[in-house]
């Protein structure tokens, strides 16, 4: 079963989790993952040193409406994103249907999108895609589901930090792991979590409603 992120090859923790104590409450921040690079500014004539942190970068994909969907849709938003393809007979079914629970909850805030995307460059074409969405019981644009070459999809992948493969060997003939992506609003990484894992998807759930107050 799979793990939630954890300090190893795939993934560097950039920041971990603060508490900080004020008024005798607790204000908690989430983790930053990904690489991070310091970088010198000129602040008020004087150098200091920030942080520039690992972020999605554009990317530009094909929705289940033939709509082309792309990093624009989701400035200044929060999204979770995850990795799948319609036929998978392993996690697919068990992870979408864990984040149906989460959509339910946040379908109608303008705060919270979703984006899926098919590793199944080969079959998972927009009307496939919409079958699926429309099975699953998607009713808004609140969660796209999105197809792109195989370059494209294995690329973003990997600047979500998630593994995936066309793999003849594995079932349905892909191989990918079932994280549940949680991104803010600078597109920068802030938890991944085991869509099998109720667990974790509870967690997700907690961890996206403190993304949604932080400042």
């Amino acid at each position: 079963m799979l793990k939630s992120i954890q300090i190893g090859a795939s993934f560097l923790i950039a920041l971990t989790t603060i508490t900080i104590s004020s008024c005798q409450s607790n204000t908690v921040t989430l983790p930053i993952y990904g690489q991070r690079e310091p970088v010198e500014k000129i602040i008020d004539g004087k150098t200091v040193i920030d942080t520039l942190y690992h972020t999605i970068p554009p990317f530009k994909f094909l929705n289940q409406d033939s709509v082309y969907i792309t990093d624009k849709n989701f400035d200044n938003k929060v999204y979770i994103a995850n990795f799948f393809f319609t036929h998978c007979p392993s996690i697919c079914p068990t992870m979408n249907r864990n984040l149906l629970k989460v959509y339910e909850q946040y379908k109608d805030s303008d705060q919270v999108y979703f984006l899926s995307h098919s590793i199944d460059f080969k079959y998972d074409q927009p009307h496939v895609l919409k079958e699926y969405a429309n099975k699953l019981g998607v009713s808004n644009d609140h969660w796209n589901f999105v197809m792109g070459s195989k370059a494209d999809i294995y690329g973003i992948a990997n600047q979500y930090l998630v593994y995936t493969a066309e793999d003849k060997n594995a079932p349905g003939g892909y191989d990918h792991q079932g994280y549940l992506v949680l991104v803010d609003k600078q597109k920068r990484i802030r938890g991944a979590y085991d869509g099998t894992n109720d667990e974790q998807v509870a967690k997700l759930q907690k961890e996206l409603a403190i993304l949604l107050e932080e400042k």
